[in-house]
């Protein structure tokens, strides 16, 4: 298991980031994934990769927190920790600040959000990232292009 967890924990982490907007509630919802996938490892079937699987648990468990705490307010917070450059486009990073992409980023919709988090910090494919979102791959890269077509159009329109 300690394998599984050097191999995906950052994956699962990011997932959970991208739809809370917490880093120490991402943290503690990934840290409760890996038990729950370390209660039912034996129901994995191995029809998914194992990341796409983990993110599936902490999807659920995101859903669970949401339901438990829907009366209360969740604070959004920005994180300045990022993944190494080399993982987001390249084009954009150089002709720009990370700190204005992020910025452009986190503008976008939710779910166009969540589908660029997943592309960018958790290196899946657009079947994985459709997978875990319950989407085809296909709407997984056309919604990954139309977010990249938005933060480049809100980083020329700021210039």
């Amino acid at each position: 298991m300690e394998e599984i967890y050097k191999k995906n924990a950052g994956i699962v982490y990011y997932f959970l980031l991208a739809r809370c907007h917490d880093e120490h509630l991402a943290q503690d919802l990934m840290q409760e994934t890996f038990l729950r996938a370390c209660q039912s490892l034996d129901r994995y079937n191995g029809n998914c990769k194992m990341s796409v699987w983990l993110c599936q648990i902490a999807k659920h468990l995101w859903y669970q927190y949401l339901e438990k705490h829907k009366n209360e307010v969740l604070q959004e917070t920005q994180t300045e920790t990022i993944p190494s450059p080399e993982n987001i486009e390249e084009n954009l990073l150089a002709r720009y600040d990370l700190k204005e992409v992020l910025k452009e980023l986190h503008k976008l919709p939710p779910e166009m959000r969540e589908v660029m988090y997943l592309r960018m910090t958790g290196e899946l494919s657009f079947r994985e990232i459709g997978e875990i979102l319950g989407r085809s791959e296909n709407w997984a890269r056309v919604t990954y292009f139309r977010g990249k077509e938005k933060i480049m159009k809100g980083m020329v329109k700021d210039e």
